[in-house]
């Protein structure tokens, strides 16, 4: 049986992809709101993530997978209003931040039950909406697909990036040194001030170069990569052996032109994933390691939200430009 705080209202305002192409796309609209469904929560959204994956949906490029709603938006904070059937432990009231597969751009969106996690002591409930994707992605390919452990070498591609930060704080928290590359020596220093070991301005230097030296050419034993295309060899380059190249989006492209004589001789590990279309079940369990390992330490100030901007729901359109 559902349980809501009250009646909910019969219809809510979203951002919806009016058109596809650039941000002007995005348009008010209403919606029915929606009981949650077996498994799920309704969420009254204080605030949605904006991410790439939602560009490129906006774009026209990045269709959602099978049932998920065409309303973008990716992970929320707020307040339940409402329990569907089987949602486990959760109750009306809790403040949550939640990883969906779509609907975030709204004022209420269900979530399954697992992909919830309450809002980290010390974090404002709004800045929590930018915590689930970024986190889940890295949890994932670091330390599930990448074995990152403490002690070894990391380089983060993209380290100002939404991802980039959150695996620079992972990094450190597991105890692993790590550098980062960025696009203008101001982020360069942000990067170093979030604990990188050392920023790398791509523009002006050769990554390659710069880990060889930093290394003394023994190289790093995990890559996290969203830039894919002619860095793949660079990155398998400097690889340690048994190093690990985790892929995670493709900027730059999804080929490259590889000697597989270099993963032989090294061991090395080519791998990556895509965290939207997976199950339920899936997703959970990223989330409760992120609970028990990660969620404790940003009451500490171990680790903490990055938010760059604030925008209000009509101004959409803004945030994607």
């Amino acid at each position: 049986m559902t349980q809501t705080a009250t009646a909910l209202p019969e219809r809510m305002r979203v951002v919806e992809i009016a058109s596809f192409g650039g941000p002007e796309g995005l348009k008010v609209a209403e919606r029915p709101v929606v009981p949650p469904a077996r498994g799920e929560v309704l969420i009254k959204v204080a605030a949605a993530g904006v991410n790439r994956p939602d560009v490129m949906q906006r774009l026209g490029k990045y269709p959602p997978p099978p049932g998920a709603p065409d309303i973008p938006g990716l992970e929320v904070s707020g307040e339940i209003v409402a329990c569907g059937p089987d949602a486990g432990d959760w109750q009306i009231g809790d403040r949550v931040c939640a990883l969906v597969a779509g609907g975030g751009y709204a004022e209420y969106c269900a979530a399954p039950a697992p992909q919830c996690l309450p809002v980290p002591d010390g974090v404002d409930l709004e800045d929590a909406a930018g915590l689930p994707e970024n986190w889940f992605t890295v949890w994932t390919n670091m330390v599930d697909r990448g074995r990152m452990m403490r002690g070894e070498k990391v380089l983060v591609q993209g380290g100002a990036s939404g991802i980039g930060t959150a695996a620079i704080q992972l990094a450190g928290l597991i105890g692993a040194e790590v550098f980062a590359t960025a696009g203008t020596e101001e982020k360069c220093r942000f990067c170093e001030e979030l604990g990188a070991k050392r920023g790398i301005n791509y523009r002006s230097e050769d990554f390659v170069a710069a880990i060889k030296e930093a290394t003394g050419d023994r190289g790093v034993d995990l890559v996290l990569d969203m830039v894919g295309g002619d860095y793949i060899p660079r990155e398998l380059s400097i690889l340690a052996p048994e190093g690990r190249l985790v892929l995670i989006a493709f900027l730059g492209g999804s080929k490259a032109e590889v000697d597989f004589l270099s993963l032989m001789v090294k061991r090395l590990t080519v791998t990556g994933s895509t965290l939207r279309p997976r199950d339920t079940a899936f997703k959970g369990a990223i989330a409760e390691a992120l609970r028990r390992h990660v969620w404790p330490h940003f009451a500490d100030g171990t680790v903490r939200p990055i938010i760059d901007s604030r925008f209000p729901f009509e101004e959409a359109p803004a945030a994607h430009a």
